[in-house]
């Protein structure tokens, strides 16, 4: 990722500007990691083809990656348009340029003006955000034919970080061995490779993207479900499929002490009987997650069958947590 060291010492009052609109339109940068992750997902076109990665994209779609996050990003954070450049924030005109490695092209039209740079890295799961001028003294002297240039080292040190390194949304495929995805994708059958996916990512969050670009289905998300999908097929050999959409699916994966899938995710544990002292109950009996290499014993609850007094506690216990 691109250094943090920042030039206290030079003074751009609209640049700080800027920064502060932006910072209050996104404080903690969850809307712009979202708009990052929603921009990966949109070109790589999963549920049709069966894509997950950069290296996978055409080298045109990869140059539109820029375009793309322009378009999201001002949709979300509802930025206006700039007489010059793309947006007008704080009532400066304000460009947008993205680059996956941080080296972004600046054009003759952005000389002179800010400039909203933003680098994401989709295997990392991180990205970063900062607002920097265009002046002589902060770019590059030398230019490519298209008289594109890009920042140099002092640039790079006068960027005000909105926001830096920060947390993505994960690409669950991209967090999986090679060998694994190779196992996962290998079946013909859509539910086969669900199936699959559930057993390789135990708790790991996956979202609908990844179920999709797995399925390769309009109807993915049967594929998931108790009534003949990986829930059905899974319970036997001990996965309880946990979503992030109820409270109380939320709350057993915390109280089981595994990652909590958020809204629209989904998180796999691998559960086994247990003792009051060591369990969390389940539908009137007690479970803990089974250790690796652990010879399977009995088959998963069905969450379906939670009691309608446990579920409530759980749920108050959930939005407990929440807050």
């Amino acid at each position: 990722m691109t250094s943090p060291t920042s030039d206290t010492e030079y003074a751009d009052p609209a640049a700080d500007e800027v920064v502060a609109d932006l910072r209050a339109l996104d404080p903690d940068g969850s809307r712009t990691a979202r708009v990052l992750r929603r921009t990966f997902d949109q070109l790589y076109d999963g549920q049709r083809t069966g894509r997950y990665a950069m290296e996978q994209l055409f080298k045109t779609e990869k140059t539109h990656f820029g375009t793309l996050v322009e378009i999201n990003l001002q949709r979300e954070l509802g930025l206006s348009d700039g007489a010059l450049l793309d947006f007008r924030i704080a009532g400066h005109e304000v460009d947008c340029k993205y680059s996956h490695t941080g080296a972004w092209m600046l054009p003759v039209e952005s000389f002179g003006h800010l400039v909203l740079v933003i680098q994401a890295d989709d295997r990392a799961s991180r990205w970063s955000a900062g607002v920097v001028r265009v002046s002589e003294e902060n770019r590059r002297t030398s230019e490519n034919r298209d008289r594109k240039t890009g920042l140099n080292a002092l640039g790079r040190s006068r960027i005000r970080w909105i926001h830096h390194d920060e947390a993505m949304p994960p690409n669950a495929l991209l967090k999986l061995p090679p060998a694994s995805v190779g196992r996962i994708m290998e079946p013909r059958s859509g539910q086969a490779r669900v199936n699959e996916l559930f057993r390789r990512a135990v708790g790991m969050r996956l979202t609908r993207t990844i179920i999709a670009t797995v399925a390769q289905q309009d109807d993915f998300m049967k594929r998931v479900r108790a009534n003949g999908g990986a829930r059905t097929a899974l319970r036997p050999e001990g996965y309880l499929i946990l979503s992030g959409d109820y409270l109380v699916q939320q709350a057993i994966a915390r109280e089981l002490g595994v990652e909590v899938p958020e809204a629209g995710e989904l998180v796999s544990v691998r559960v086994t009987p247990a003792g009051p002292s060591e369990g969390v109950k389940i539908g009137g009996q007690w479970w803990r997650v089974r250790a690796p290499g652990e010879l399977p014993s009995a088959a998963a609850p069905s969450i379906e069958h939670v009691s309608a007094a446990e579920a409530e506690l759980r749920q108050a216990a959930s939005r407990l947590a929440r807050t």
